[in-house]
């Protein structure tokens, strides 16, 4: 029930806005927000910024793993030490309890980069979404002041789905869609690269 419920309202919608139609002259728009998404240089430059970040994180994460790596080495080491037969007992007691001692270092060091892992991925993945948020406002801004200079009644996404995975928009003809205008005047004043 829950998926039909905005596809029960895309459908009332429509029917109120083809009833409005019939009454009364209505200006429909068409944007292509995919298009326009891709096309701002504010999106081309969060994903350079959103690279790097991922290229540092998974420098520091290397770091991190070659650090355990060297430790695992220096346990097998140890291990390999401790049964030596011509290794004094009290040497190999000591060389026991360096092993020990270097596997609970490791051991905590293994938990340190697992949660280092974790938190990186969820604060890349914060930063991904507050970037794209402020993409997308600063492209309804652009979107919302159009309409209001040209009067639009109502605006489709043509680049939108529906529940069926049918796109929202089947068909509209050229001069509905104002998504190069949008993109023009998101990217005015843009150094040229």
């Amino acid at each position: 029930m829950k998926k039909s419920l905005p596809l029960l309202a895309a459908v009332t919608a429509i029917t109120f806005l083809g009833a409005s139609v019939a009454s009364a002259d209505v200006k429909v728009g068409v944007v292509d927000m995919n298009k326009v998404f891709t096309s701002y240089h504010k999106t081309k430059d969060a994903e350079t910024r959103l690279n790097e970040a991922r290229t540092q994180a998974k420098a520091d994460l290397d770091g991190r793993l070659e650090t355990l790596k060297a430790g695992m080495e220096a346990i097998n080491k140890l291990e390999a030490d401790s049964k030596k037969p011509e290794l004094a007992a009290d040497k190999k007691e000591a060389v026991i309890k360096q092993r020990d001692e270097k596997i609970a270092e490791v051991r905590n060091l293994d938990r340190e980069v697992a949660e280092f892992r974790q938190t990186r991925e969820r604060q890349l993945q914060e930063q991904f979404m507050r970037m794209r948020g402020d993409i997308v406002q600063d492209i309804l801004k652009v979107v919302e002041a159009r309409v209001k200079s040209e009067g639009y009644d109502i605006v489709f996404d043509k680049s939108g789905q529906g529940v069926s995975q049918v796109p929202v928009v089947l068909f509209s003809t050229p001069s509905m869609d104002f998504s190069d205008s949008v993109i023009s005047e998101l990217n005015k004043g843009a150094a040229k690269k």
